[in-house]
């Protein structure tokens, strides 16, 4: 359902909002603490800063941090700027016919999957990055990903 590239910015996210200090976290510290490599990880983060989810310092104490409150950025929006709405807005096996609201035939399995599509497409607009670190918490777990 969603890239890897998707899942390594929401975990970052994740973990910048269990960090919850003013102070930024450097990409090195971040990427082994969630295993994910590096350079990989820098250009979704520079993705999610370009895109004010995150903020981004250079230099030698710089490192990204989040660029609003947890409470104000959904997995919709990160869902958004990686890897766009093609999941909620286009037909599951790829008929254009779901997609054209002047067709009057849909793919075999619309009328039985819109439903699931809205239902997860609320589900990712109300779960903020607050929530989910909250969750974290309240298990005692880490962010173990």
């Amino acid at each position: 359902m969603l890239s890897n590239t998707c899942k390594y910015g929401i975990r970052a996210i994740i973990y910048l909002a269990l960090e919850n200090s003013d102070k930024k976290v450097g990409i090195k510290q971040i990427a082994e603490d969630l295993d994910i490599p590096s350079p990989f990880l820098s250009k979704i983060l520079q993705v999610l800063a370009k895109n004010k989810i995150l903020t981004s310092t250079k230099g030698p104490h710089g490192g990204f941090g989040l660029g609003k409150s947890a409470e104000e950025i959904s997995l919709m929006d990160v869902v958004k700027v990686i890897d766009g709405m093609d999941f909620f807005e286009t037909c599951l096996i790829g008929l254009k016919s779901c997609t054209d609201p002047e067709a009057s035939v849909r793919c075999p399995i619309h009328n039985q999957y819109e439903p699931i599509r809205q239902e997860t497409r609320q589900l990712f607009e109300n779960t903020s990055i607050a929530k989910l670190a909250d969750s974290i918490k309240l298990s005692g777990g880490e962010i173990r990903i």
